[in-house]
């Protein structure tokens, strides 16, 4: 409680905030709740990357727009620590070789989310469970970005906090504050939103939708 009040004020003194979301009282249950189509998918070799859902593939598609459910899980548990591995090995893979990964990419629907870690040594890959935005930066950032789900693109947005103060479980339970910021705070903004459903390219979208109407261009759709 003190980190989150010290955070909530170095982030006061620095930017003030273009969104606060409502602290969320988190419980942590017994058991994961994995479905049994979802156990096959992650159950495997730890060195053994996962097929990446891609939007060029209709069912892909479709998935990827679901929104995700909160992780609940016993300390330790043998499941997690495969698909930790598994995310991992998955970025790291020649084919896709990411710096970000959310479980829905993988055709899990769970709130976990795998991040490179650009602003600690060594760039260690980590994974967070149920991670929440609580606040971001009124600085932005202009940042290229592209998508293991969106093969053979990438563009510029400026839409992205410059930081934000992440809430998130670590493998433990244990729930954690954290203010990140940079290029890595934009990783862990892209992620989050594949937990919600949300492409980095609908931001491309909407600024396009909003330069219409601007400019007298909209249209019914």
């Amino acid at each position: 409680m003190y980190r989150l009040i010290i955070y909530s004020i170095f982030f006061s003194a620095l930017w003030s905030c273009k969104e606060t979301v409502n602290k969320e009282k988190i419980s942590v249950k017994v058991v994961p709740e994995f479905t049994a189509n979802q156990l096959e998918i992650i159950e495997g070799d730890t060195a053994l990357p996962f097929r990446v859902l891609k939007i060029t593939n209709r069912e892909d598609s479709l998935l990827l727009r679901e929104e995700s459910q909160r992780v609940s899980f016993a300390s330790g548990d043998s499941i997690l620590q495969v698909f930790e591995k598994r995310l991992i090995a998955t970025l790291k893979d020649s084919s896709s070789l990411g710096v970000g990964i959310a479980a829905p990419q993988v055709g899990i629907l769970k709130n976990i989310i795998c991040v490179q870690r650009f602003d600690k040594e060594e760039e260690p890959f980590e994974v967070y469970y149920n991670p929440i935005i609580k606040q971001y930066s009124k600085k932005t950032q202009p940042c290229r970005e592209g998508c293991l789900s969106i093969p053979g693109r990438m563009d510029t947005l400026t839409v992205r906090s410059y930081a934000i103060l992440l809430e998130y479980d670590d493998v433990l339970g244990k729930h954690q504050y954290e203010m990140v910021e940079d290029f890595t705070a934009v990783i862990f903004q892209h992620e989050i939103d594949h937990l919600k459903g949300i492409l980095y390219t609908d931001y491309l979208h909407e600024k396009a939708h909003a330069e219409g109407v601007k400019h007298g261009h909209h249209k019914n759709s």
